[in-house]
């Protein structure tokens, strides 16, 4: 029996070893190219040789795919110049090469704030890359269960894939935890209550309001199953944006805002999912989870 290799406590090219077939992963500017930030630099502040994102080819299960994943052990994960340049690159050469998909293994914090507008500027880039890629054909899924999880840009970045693919540890939103209590006060978001922290940010709690299609254990095995079943249940079928869509998610984050805007605690909204034993929810494994979620989840 193979022995579980955790995906949050692997680094990227750990992740890219396990995840993919092996020996499959060809890495476009690699570390040797000597890649770095010129901003970094400028403020000696340290640089990875790979901008802390690997990027380039793989075979998952036989099917040539397009790969980038995230280092969160720099900086985070966050973007900046380079960093986003090398997924708005990886993105572009998939429309051009008719690729099947591209594989995201999102770990981010958002945006570098030592590179500032350029970081903010690459993520819009990315996004944009992402969305034309999806329109071109090509399916993006997004793996999130990362120690420092999607947040910021990159949780904008994620929530535009295809799929979404998350472990309970992943976590994914908008502004994270310390953003909102120093922006609102520890009365809004206390950080420091990480059972909370991961109650309203993580994979289950995004599992059952819809915002991720997969939820799995943190194991690379199960990561790489459910990425195999997206990209064949995705290839060679409608990927892009359409109106249609946006309308029906327009209504779902109304319907989501309208039955439980109010409501002050994740616990609270799983009550009014009538999720059974809402309380334990933290405790159950995945497989539980999903049987119990089964006939209860609603993606509003």
């Amino acid at each position: 029996m193979n022995r579980a290799i955790s995906y949050q406590e692997a680094t990227a090219r750990e992740r890219l070893q396990h995840l993919f077939d092996a020996g499959s992963f060809k890495e476009w500017l690699p570390p040797a190219a000597r890649v770095t930030s010129p901003h970094l630099a400028q403020l000696n502040a340290p640089v990875a040789f790979d901008d802390g994102v690997a990027i380039g080819s793989a075979l998952l299960g036989d099917v040539p795919v397009y790969v980038a994943a995230q280092e969160g052990a720099f900086m985070g994960g966050a973007v900046g110049e380079v960093h986003g340049a090398k997924l708005v690159g990886l993105l572009r050469k998939a429309i051009v090469d008719k690729v099947t998909a591209v594989v995201l293994l999102v770990e981010s914090g958002g945006v570098r704030l030592h590179e500032a507008n350029a970081g903010l500027i690459a993520v819009s880039e990315v996004m944009r890359a992402l969305l034309d890629a999806r329109d071109a054909g090509v399916a993006v899924i997004a793996l999130v269960g990362g120690a420092n999880g999607a947040f910021g840009g990159m949780g904008i970045v994620t929530r535009c894939a295809n799929v979404v693919v998350m472990s309970e540890e992943g976590r994914l939103a908008m502004s994270g935890p310390e953003v909102i209590e120093t922006a609102n006060g520890v009365e809004e978001f206390d950080s420091r209550d990480r059972a909370l922290v991961w109650r309203t940010s993580g994979g289950k709690h995004r599992y059952l309001l819809g915002d991720c299609q997969r939820i799995v254990a943190d194991d690379i095995a199960a990561f790489r199953a459910a990425a195999r079943e997206a990209v064949a249940a995705l290839a060679g079928g409608a990927t892009g944006l359409t109106l249609e869509s946006l309308e029906a998610e327009q209504r779902m984050l109304k319907a989501r805002l309208n039955n439980y805007g109010a409501l002050p605690d994740p616990v609270d909204i799983w009550n009014a999912m009538q999720m059974p034993d809402a309380a334990s929810i933290p405790m159950l494994d995945v497989d539980s989870f999903i049987a119990a979620s089964a006939t209860r989840r609603q993606g509003v």
